[in-house]
């Protein structure tokens, strides 16, 4: 069987669109010759990789499977090439981070600052999201390392432990939570909150709390995305909140008070995460090194500085 590499780019481009004609214009070829590229694969593999769907094309089931490993053809073509590169130039290379919001705000300011001092050439690309979403952009070679919550044992991953973190109900200090004689699970659902969306892994375990003891969902006032915003929003709105404890101490958006009970703390723990065996420059080893030696130093080394952590 010979697959032309240049024909699976331009699959991968076809399945993301779904029409032909639309990629034909985004690649700048013509839409029969972006065809017969699908045709070639299509003999190649003996099978319909799209069926018609509407005015556009979907994947087929034997489709599906070859986006999944072309995309990994294709990262493991550019990681060769990046690699070839970093050899022949002899620089410090180039490094792409996938970070959770609280190694985002705690860490990486100081991890690129010792990095760059140590090689000024250095070039960094940081991506921000809920550890999820970043795990398959590291799965995909999007990313080189991912600083983030530590994920379930994957073949495909390595991950080294860097600290412990914990989720905790956390509220304004003058919320009349804190007027209670007793906090509660159902006393908490007499509040409006301010949540992570639904399809953030904390937020799942907060639901899935008031559901094991069969009570209703909180009743949630805003749906943030973005989990940074929540410190500043229950600040200004009076609602509850579920962020790290790390949160709490104060920063830009004031400070926050912890609202105990041992039912909805959620200890988690951060570490770096990495391909088992994808390429890593030499500017991402050093980082790993550096993650590896420093550790919960790196944390310390923030909350001297006045970082706020979320």
């Amino acid at each position: 069987m010979n697959v032309n590499l240049r024909d699976l780019g331009y699959f991968e481009v076809v399945a993301e669109l779904g029409h032909l004609g639309q990629a034909a214009e985004r690649l700048g070829r013509s839409q029969p010759a972006l065809s017969k590229c699908m045709q070639r694969l299509e003999d190649s593999f003996g099978a319909p990789l799209f069926s018609r769907a509407g005015r556009g094309i979907q994947l087929t089931a034997v489709g599906e499977v070859l986006l999944a490993r072309a995309r990994l053809l294709r990262s493991a073509s550019e990681e060769a090439l990046r690699e070839v590169s970093d050899f022949a130039q002899g620089n410090a290379g180039h490094v792409r981070i996938g970070s959770g919001p609280i190694a985002a705000d705690h860490v990486l300011p100081t991890l690129c600052q010792l990095l760059l001092s140590e090689a000024p050439s250095t070039t960094i690309d940081i991506t921000v999201g809920p550890s999820m979403a970043l795990r398959e952009q590291l799965r995909e070679g999007s990313i080189d390392l991912l600083i983030g919550l530590v994920p379930t044992p994957d073949a495909l991953f390595q991950t080294h432990p860097l600290f412990e973190d914990a989720a905790v109900v956390a509220a304004s200090p003058d919320h009349p939570v804190f007027a209670l004689p007793q906090v509660t699970l159902p006393a908490l659902l007499a509040y409006g909150w301010a949540l992570p969306a639904a399809s953030i892994p904390s937020r799942q375990w907060l639901d899935a709390v008031f559901q094991s003891r069969g009570l209703a969902l909180p009743r949630v006032q805003i749906s943030a995305n973005s989990i940074p915003l929540l410190p500043a929003l229950i600040l200004r709105t009076g609602l509850l909140s579920f962020v790290s404890r790390r949160t709490l101490g104060g920063g830009s958006h004031g400070v926050l008070k912890e609202v105990p009970l041992p039912d909805t703390t959620l200890q988690r723990t951060l570490g770096v995460t990495y391909r088992r065996d994808g390429y890593l420059s030499p500017a991402a080893r050093r980082l790993l090194s550096l993650l590896q030696s420093r550790g919960e130093g790196l944390l310390a080394d923030a909350a001297a500085q006045g970082a706020v952590l979320v």
